[in-house]
C-alpha cells in the first residue's frame, strides 16, 4: 500500500515540482505533522486520506487531477477551531502558494492550488470549474455515509469545538448544514451526485433535527 508520503511526493512532482527528492520528502512530512496536530479530532489524518481516495478514485473526471491532490493536501494544512470566519481557509491557501513555491512549483500551479483550496471555504463552485468541483466533492464526502460514520463525524466536530457552549455550537452547526442543503447540490460531479446526494441530504436533515431538539 502506497503512504501518505509517497502519495504527496508523486502528486508533488506530477504537477510540476522540480525541487530534489529529499525536500519534497521534507515538505509532505512536514505537512503530515500539521494535519497530525492535537487540536484535530475530525480535521486529521484519515480525512485528508479519505479526501485523497476520493479524489483518486474519480481523477478521470478533471483536467488536472494531481492539482486536487495538492488542493486536498493543502485544504486544512491550517486548521485552528477557534479561527473566525474563512481563517483557517485564506491561511491554508495562502500556506499552500508559499510551500508549493519552495519546492519549485511553477508560480501558476501555485497560485491555482491556492484558488481550490480557498473553494473549500463555502464549497461553491462557479461554472465549468471541474477541478473545484471534485475537491468540493470529495471534502464534503462524508456527509454521505452511513448512520455511525456520520455519527461518528459529528461527534469528532463537536470534540474540535469543545471550547464554545453547547447553545453556540448548536447555532453554528445549524448554520453550516443549512448553507449547504440551500447549495442547487451538494455534489457537483454527475457520478458522485447520483451515488451520494439524496444520503447527504437525508443525514444533514436528520442532524438539524437533533440540534433543533436540543
Amino acid at each position: 500500500m502506497t503512504s501518505l508520503l509517497d502519495r504527496w511526493v508523486d502528486a508533488v512532482r506530477g504537477a510540476g515540482a522540480t525541487a530534489e527528492e529529499q525536500d519534497l520528502a521534507a515538505a509532505g512530512a512536514y505537512l503530515l505533522g500539521r494535519w497530525s496536530e492535537p487540536q484535530r479530532q475530525y480535521h486529521d489524518v484519515h480525512h485528508l486520506s479519505a479526501v485523497l481516495d476520493v479524489v483518486d478514485e474519480h481523477a478521470g473526471l478533471v483536467p488536472h487531477p494531481d492539482r486536487v491532490r495538492l488542493a486536498a493536501w493543502m485544504h486544512d494544512a491550517i486548521y485552528d477551531p477557534r479561527a473566525l470566519g474563512d481563517a483557517n481557509e485564506r491561511d491554508s491557501a495562502e500556506f499552500a502558494e508559499g510551500l508549493l513555491t519552495t519546492v519549485g512549483m511553477p508560480a501558476e500551479v501555485s497560485a491555482e492550488v491556492a484558488r481550490l483550496v480557498g473553494l473549500t471555504a463555502g464549497h461553491a463552485t462557479g461554472d465549468d470549474d471541474p477541478d473545484g468541483e471534485l475537491l468540493c466533492d470529495a471534502d464534503l464526502a462524508i456527509l454521505a455515509t452511513d448512520h455511525e460514520r456520520y455519527t461518528a463525524y459529528t461527534a469528532a466536530i463537536r470534540r474540535e469545538y469543545a471550547h464554545i457552549s453547547d447553545d453556540t455550537f448548536r447555532a453554528a452547526r445549524a448554520q453550516v448544514l443549512v448553507s449547504l442543503l440551500e447549495l442547487p447540490a451538494i455534489y457537483r460531479h454527475a457520478p458522485l451526485r447520483e451515488r451520494w446526494e439524496a444520503t447527504a441530504r437525508r443525514n444533514m436533515e436528520a442532524e438539524l433535527r437533533v440540534l433543533a431538539a436540543g
